[in-house]
Formats: structure tokens, sequence, C-alpha cells
């Protein structure tokens, strides 16, 4: 069954509670929150505090992606709110084995993050650990970026790896997923998809939302 993930970083900061509220009502299945430092990518995101209070707010469970440089300080700092899940870059990672084994000790599962620019073969001496694989299909760092074709082959062929290995870690795709982007995915279907501004963020209301969310979920069983 798939999982939608909604990406708070498009959401309406200034009405957190109404956006949080039509996303449960909606049919979301996680929070996506990506974290940014200024450094591994030019932009700033989503810190502990603020985290904290919309944590508050909703049963909705965490999928936080570290979008940074040094991620096991950042483990650390993020850790006690017990996301789901916690994506790291490979190349940001002093120790990766270790990093990902740390997650385990603290009850998370670890998850891979690959960039369009970073070769798939980074990540496969570490996916036989992981629970997850979060393919970005446009650069980290900004939303509303054009959807970049080639890493459709990047997913299929994970997808024959993880065959070939006899291995399940979900596949996680992020970066201008909607109804059209999900039809080029049909011979590789991943597992978890994060909507943002392309797909569900256009400030109206919770029935949007929700129609918005069906119309991605039938899109994934037709191409499925």
């Amino acid at each position: 069954m798939e999982k939608i993930a909604a990406s708070l970083m498009c959401a309406d900061m200034l009405n957190i509670q109404k956006e949080l509220d039509y996303l449960e009502q909606a049919g979301c299945d996680l929070l996506h929150l990506d974290v940014m430092d200024g450094v591994f990518v030019d932009n700033l995101a989503l810190g502990p505090e603020w985290m904290t209070s919309v944590q508050k707010k909703t049963s909705l469970p965490f999928d936080i992606h570290l979008a940074t440089e040094m991620p096991e300080k950042f483990v650390e700092m993020f850790r006690f709110l017990q996301p789901e899940t916690i994506s790291f870059h490979v190349e940001t990672a002093a120790h990766p084995v270790l990093l990902i084994k740390r997650l385990k000790s603290y009850g998370i599962k670890p998850s891979l993050a690959l960039n369009p620019a970073t070769p798939l073969e980074d990540i496969l001496p570490y996916i036989d650990e992981v629970d997850q694989i979060l393919l970005m299909t446009v650069p980290t760092g900004f939303a509303g970026q054009n959807f970049h074709q080639e890493t459709l082959e990047k997913l299929r062929e994970l997808k024959n790896i993880l065959a070939q290995r006899n291995i399940q870690p979900l596949i996680e795709v992020d970066g201008n997923i909607n109804t059209q982007t999900i039809s080029w995915m049909k011979e590789a279907m991943p597992d978890v998809f994060v909507l943002g501004t392309s797909a569900l963020f256009q400030g109206d209301d919770a029935n949007s939302y929700q129609k918005r969310i069906q119309a991605v979920r039938q899109a994934i069983n037709t191409y499925r």
C-alpha cells in the first residue's frame, strides 16, 4: 500500500494548524519535514522547536530529511521527536554504518537520501541495512523545481538491484511529484510519495486536499 507524505516546507506556515487539519482529514499518511542547514544546500528550513510545536497539533508521524552536513549532529537534535524515519545523505556522514546503527538504537528507521547528481553506487554498500531510500527527483533545497527525467532510470536501476538482492527497503520519491510525473514511473513504482506545491498545497479547503490526494492515489494504482 502506497504512502502519501505531505511536505510541510510547502505549507502555509502562517496557517499551519489549518494545514494540519486539512491533511489529516484528507487521509495523508506522513508529514515530510526537510531540515536544511544553509551549508549542504543554499537554504534554511525547519528547526526542532518548530517541529515540537507541530507535533503537539497532529497525530501524523514524522518523516525527516536531513539536507545537512554533519547529519550525526542533527540526528541528536531531532531524535527526541521520535520520527518514524530520518533520511541522510551518505556523502555528508563521517561513518554511515555507525549512523544507521545509531538511528536503529533510537527506534528510528534509517533512510538514505540520494540527489539526482549523486551516483546510485554511493549508497549500494549500505542499502541492506536501511528501511527506506529517498530518491530526490529534483536537487535538494527548494520547492517548485522541474522534475529531473534522468532520475527515472535511477529509479528503475534501484528497483532491479533491490530485487536482485532480495531486500525490501521502501523507496520514497520527492520533487515535483504529481499525477503526471507518477505516470512516468509506471515501470518502477515507488512506495512513498512526497507531495508539495505541484500536487497538494494550493491553499483552499480540506475537500480540495482530499480530492488531490485521491487523484494521486488513483494515478499510483493506475500505473502500478
